[in-house]
């Protein structure tokens, strides 16, 4: 779980940003009517203004309209590849490579993904590369992002085959009940995927070295400790490279747990607000959130399958013979469960992201009592809040939002700091400057 932008993607998640900068000042209350929580948010919030302001919320509502028409695009390319038969090409061309079914099915698999990989491209360029450029939010060239593409695409052929192969040999096996079984089939490659992920796929895209000794590692190890929190290694991964954002996370599943945080958090944040960070990433160890997570996705998934099974055997029944689809258990009805957990997830978004939100809601209260940082962690969601809108509505941000907006984690703050800190003062911080 990373303080800054989560994966969503099940699976690979990429975005960039340009960090800034904080001018802080501490001055004494001048009233004499102790703490006002209200003032305290304020003077966090309107350090961000004019066309910074701007900039940042054309940026994030921007990405509403992205959710919308990314699900219209893959629905668009499944629906194409159905119609068009070549799913069902893509089958009887592996039919006369291989004789197992098995082996049909994952040979079926491949030219679909990398199809869908294809397809989809020009769309990937524009929201992940092209427009991120726009808003200065990538250090990379698109040499350099083409081939982080290319490792992810070779990591999905490796990866998702097996796991169709496995969905589809369930389908045979329990005709009747095979979402139940999938949904665990998903669980388990979640769950090898969480411990294996940190080992073997995150140094395929960054340098991973141990933080060097000093007080501010003293500091995350004592903080570790103290929660009960394995920190044997905690590592710097070189993320500057791709973007300037600011993130950390305790990843990894039993041997396999570490504690990283990336190079911006430690170049451009003060010990106050790494400190902050950090005790938001070991919250969300503590409380469990990994596991509370694949139950969670586990229970989404197990929707999305149930209606799979209830509806596509309707639609095959239907158009099958002109798409080349012989029945469930078909591997030409790829393109088919696409479009339908598309439109499904798509429905489902709101759902997703507050369930996101409610675990970064409990981790950042978590890391609030950890670091006793209250101001260096207001710091760090007014730097967050250069890609993020600072202040949406109750409904825009419940909707839109999968982490707590920068406004709503200020004020949680300056809730505790009033709480909390003795005869806590007001912090007037400088206005945000870019690097």
């Amino acid at each position: 779980m990373r303080f800054g932008k989560p994966i969503i993607h099940p699976i690979f998640g990429k975005i960039l940003l340009l960090l800034v900068t904080l001018t802080i000042s501490t001055v004494a209350q001048a009233t004499t009517g102790g703490f006002d929580v209200e003032t305290a948010t304020r003077a966090y919030i309107d350090t961000l203004q004019g066309e910074e302001l701007e900039k940042s919320n054309s940026y994030f509502e921007g990405g509403y309209w992205l959710i919308l028409w990314g699900a219209i695009i893959a629905f668009l390319v499944d629906y194409f590849l159905l119609k068009s038969r070549l799913s069902s090409g893509f089958r009887a061309w592996a039919e006369r490579k291989v004789k197992r079914t098995w082996a049909v099915t994952w040979l079926t698999s491949i030219p679909y993904l990398v199809a869908s990989f294809v397809l989809t491209l020009p769309w990937t360029v524009y929201a992940d590369f092209f427009r991120e450029r726009q808003y200065d939010l990538m250090s990379q060239s698109f040499g350099e992002w083409v081939g982080e593409q290319a490792i992810g695409l070779v990591i999905t052929l490796v990866v998702f085959p097996l796991l169709i192969t496995a969905i589809f040999a369930v389908i045979r096996r329990a005709p009747k009940t095979w979402w139940i079984w999938g949904t665990g089939v998903i669980s388990i490659f979640l769950f090898i995927g969480l411990l294996l992920g940190p080992v073997f796929i995150s140094p395929l895209f960054n340098e991973y070295t141990e933080m060097e000794p000093g007080p501010l590692r003293d500091r995350i190890v004592a903080m570790a400790a103290e929660h009960h929190v394995p920190a044997e290694h905690i590592y710097v991964f070189n993320q500057s490279k791709q973007h300037k954002r600011i993130s950390a996370n305790v990843s990894g599943i039993g041997p396999s747990i570490r504690i990283s945080l990336n190079d911006n958090l430690l170049e451009r944040t003060d010990p106050e607000e790494v400190a902050a960070v950090m005790g938001h990433e070991l919250g969300h160890y503590v409380l469990g959130h990994t596991w509370r997570s694949i139950f969670i996705i586990g229970l989404i998934m197990a929707i999305g399958l149930y209606l799979v099974a209830r509806i596509a055997p309707k639609l095959i029944a239907r158009h099958g013979e002109k798409w080349g689809v012989r029945d469930m258990s078909d591997p030409a009805a790829l393109p088919l469960f696409g479009l339908l957990l598309t439109v499904y997830f798509l429905a489902a978004t709101p759902a997703l992201n507050t369930l996101i939100r409610v675990n970064e809601s409990d981790a950042d209260l978590f890391g609030l009592n950890a670091a006793r940082e209250p101001d260096g962690f207001a710091k760090v969601a007014m730097r967050l809040s250069e890609y993020r809108k600072i202040e949406p509505g109750e409904i825009e941000e419940m909707l839109f939002f999968d982490h707590p907006s920068g406004a709503t984690r200020v004020k949680m703050a300056m809730e505790w700091k009033a709480q909390n800190i003795e005869n806590p003062v007001i912090v007037q911080p400088g206005m945000l400057e870019k690097e």
